[in-house]
């Protein structure tokens, strides 16, 4: 029995050994662990701490400016915008300079004076359905506020202001309008770089990779050679979940489909070369695996697909300026529900363009360098 412990117990202690002796090992280990418990801790959380909102106060009266005293003396509502036109709205919204607007018209004090009761409209951006309930439920509180400070200093009983919600992009804010576009990019992105993750790897790990040195290949066509499928298919899978928020769901695609392939084109080019950098840079496949992994999980968190990247600390909201996806999620959703074109989209697109300029000479460059 103690033969059989001590045998056991020498095995353990061979194991742990070879597991930790690794620095990159121990650094893999640990250090995601700490890294992605800060992320679910600050990122991925649904409460809704501040709402920018565009006012366009047609009426200008006390009443008004008592309501929107109201507004601004919240500790949730920010003021980043006084609009003079109603041309203005769709700007502000689609731009995501605001997820509200709030709109009063130029009736406004004379209808509660009257004791008709006064409407002011709240158009939240649907893109989020989360975000745009939340700051809905936002409003009606104050709403609640005003009616009853203002019956209490009138003497009335009936509610003198009431609200009309309006979501655009998104009437019902159904979460699956949200979500189902977001998955053309994010799903496509996780097949992507787990097959591009691997394809340098297995070819170490097999013993393929010598038989690549005395082709007449170069690297960077090598290179070429192993992007160029995964793009295809990329592109290939983005399609069929098109296809399946489209004719299954029935979510109505607002834009224009040379647009929305030019973007996951550059979108998925930049993921490729994230995926080639990290299967040249890794000995083996089962390294490749757990660098991918150790990847995906911050990536989807800052990409804004489960939680609204305005909500995160402004740290984190800088990190996500690195991430390729955020791009990827935030022009999907504008080209399908909005219908943006190419002028709308540079913001989001030209960050792909630099990601992919700087991945892919980088994984050439560890291609070559493994090679010698």
């Amino acid at each position: 029995m103690n033969a059989t412990l001590y045998r056991i117990r020498t095995l353990i202690r061979k194991e742990l050994i070879a597991i930790l002796k690794d620095p990159r090992s121990r650094l893999v280990l640990f250090m995601p662990i700490v890294m992605q418990s800060l992320l679910f801790g600050y990122a991925a959380t649904f409460d809704l701490n501040e709402v920018p909102y565009a006012l366009l106060d047609r009426d200008r009266s006390h009443a008004s400016r008592d309501f929107v005293s109201k507004l601004d003396g919240t500790t949730v509502f920010q003021r980043v915008a006084d609009l003079t036109s109603a041309r203005d709205i769709s700007d502000v919204i689609g731009r995501k300079k605001a997820i509200l607007v709030i709109q009063i018209p130029d009736d406004f004090e004379r209808r509660i004076q009257s004791g008709q009761g006064a409407v002011v409209q709240a158009i939240t951006d649907g893109r989020n359905s989360n975000t745009a309930g939340i700051s809905t439920a936002y409003v009606l509180a104050v709403v609640d506020s005003f009616n009853a400070t203002w019956n209490a200093r009138h003497g009335r009983a009936g509610p003198p202001l009431r609200v009309e919600m309006r979501a655009w992009y998104n009437p019902n804010l159904e979460t699956r309008w949200n979500m189902i576009p977001s998955l053309i990019a994010a799903l496509s992105f996780l097949q992507t770089l787990m097959l591009t993750a691997l394809s340098v790897a297995r070819e170490r790990e097999q013993g393929t990779f010598d038989q690549l040195l005395v082709t007449p290949l170069r690297p960077r066509e090598i290179m070429v050679g192993k992007a160029v499928p995964s793009i295809l298919i990329g592109l290939t899978q983005s399609t069929i979940i098109l296809l399946v928020a489209r004719l299954w769901f029935g979510i109505p695609f607002q834009g224009s489909l040379l647009t929305l392939y030019v973007g996951l084109l550059l979108f998925t080019t930049a993921s490729v070369g994230i995926g080639l950098a990290l299967s040249a840079y890794s000995a083996t496949m089962q390294q490749a695996m757990l660098y991918t992994f150790v990847m995906l999980m911050p990536m989807m968190l800052l990409s804004g697909l489960t939680s609204a990247i305005s909500n995160m600390p402004t740290a984190m909201q800088y990190l996500t300026l690195l991430n390729p996806l955020r791009y990827a999620i935030e022009m999907v959703q504008r080209i399908y529900l909005e219908g943006a074109g190419f002028q709308l989209l540079y913001n989001d697109m030209w960050p792909l363009i630099v990601i992919a300029a700087l991945t892919l000479p980088a994984a050439a460059w560890l291609f070559r360098h493994r090679l010698v």
